[in-house]
């Protein structure tokens, strides 16, 4: 058993929220792996102009006060989404508020958009050192009088210090935020998004749409076309579930809260098939929910993916995790004839 693996067992008897505060303490002091080899070049990807030596992205949630970029970026991502981040800091939701489901690989928050705020967040993000593709995941405030001014806000705020933004209107633990998925909340939105970025400066950073798995099949087409109608420039599918499976093992299944793991990964990539047949090609997409594995990945990719993220199961199996993915990934891609990623993408 390696070191960080000994460290990810000793983590998981400690609870889950004091356990990943020391995960952030000890990347911050230098103590997470670093992967120097090179990616294999079938796994390299080009999304919205954001060119990944690999596929594999963490998913926000991790890091939401932007503390431990480069050494995310260390750990062997194609990219990181850090966040969510709110314009006004904010304590979230009452603990215990993440429960791990250990019989069902999977994972409950209630977290609530937990996070020191905007100016926490871009101070941090300026000590950044490591090149690599940061993503930023904006959220609203719980009690702000106007959540899509939020959105305008946090994305204004930080322009210029992200490689990409994640418009996360789909986390089921700020109560109403759903509603912004809404066909006319959705609509305004994404219009008053497209007005700001036109009028600031610099680069165009990539503005993405996150979606929450609680959705009908026509429920994707409509979104895509807003997406298109609004200058998006890709959906990330999916967030967490309130659904509960009738399988779930663990005495916490019941608890109040969005269910990711291993549980997901079949109902996430039956949703990311609706938006891959609805956007036809003209929006990439990423593919989030379940990951565990390469053969998690390639399915993804499969289903019409371009990149994926994965955050449950590094609670599970640790940062080392991320190495074996590109692996299997890039062995499953020669096995089956294909290139590249890129050629992969869809052929399910």
């Amino acid at each position: 058993m390696g070191v960080q693996d000994l460290a990810t067992g000793l983590l998981r008897m400690l609870d889950p929220e004091t356990a990943h505060g020391l995960a952030l303490d000890g990347l911050a002091m230098g103590l997470g792996p670093k992967e120097s080899r090179p990616d294999d070049a079938a796994l390299a990807v080009e999304v919205s102009g954001l060119k990944l030596s690999n596929p594999i992205g963490l998913a926000a949630g991790f890091d939401k006060d932007a503390r431990v970029a480069d050494a995310l970026i260390d750990c062997g991502f194609g990219m990181i989404e850090l966040g969510g981040v709110t314009p006004l800091p904010q304590p979230g939701n009452p603990r215990p508020r993440v429960f791990r489901l250990n019989e069902d690989r999977a994972v409950i928050n209630r977290m609530g958009f937990n996070n020191r705020g905007l100016d926490a967040f871009a101070a941090n993000l300026s000590r950044r050192r490591r090149a690599g593709i940061v993503g930023v995941n904006l959220g609203a405030n719980k009690e702000a009088a106007d959540r899509t001014q939020d959105y305008v806000t946090g994305l204004t705020r930080l322009w210029g210090q992200a490689d990409y933004f994640a418009v996360n209107v789909s986390s089921p633990n700020t109560p109403g935020l759903r509603h912004l998925q809404s066909e006319a909340a959705l609509d305004d939105l994404l219009g008053r998004l497209q007005v700001a970025r036109d009028t600031l400066t610099g680069p165009r950073a990539p503005v993405f749409l996150k979606v929450a798995p609680d959705i009908e099949d026509a429920e994707a087409g409509r979104m895509v076309e807003a997406c298109l109608r609004h200058g998006i420039d890709g959906v990330i599918v999916s967030n967490t579930t309130l659904a509960r499976p009738e399988d779930l093992k663990s005495r916490h299944a019941g608890e109040t809260g969005g269910l990711s793991g291993a549980p997901l990964m079949a109902p996430s990539t039956r949703v990311l098939g609706w938006f891959h047949e609805a956007a036809a090609g003209r929006l990439p997409l990423i593919g989030v929910g379940g990951i565990a594995s390469g053969a998690d990945a390639y399915a993804k990719i499969r289903a019409g993916a371009s990149a994926v993220q994965l955050y449950s199961a590094l609670i599970y199996q640790g940062p080392g995790l991320v190495a074996l993915i590109k692996a299997d990934l890039a062995a499953r891609l020669k096995a089956d004839g294909f290139a590249s990623v890129v050629d992969a993408i869809g052929t399910r």
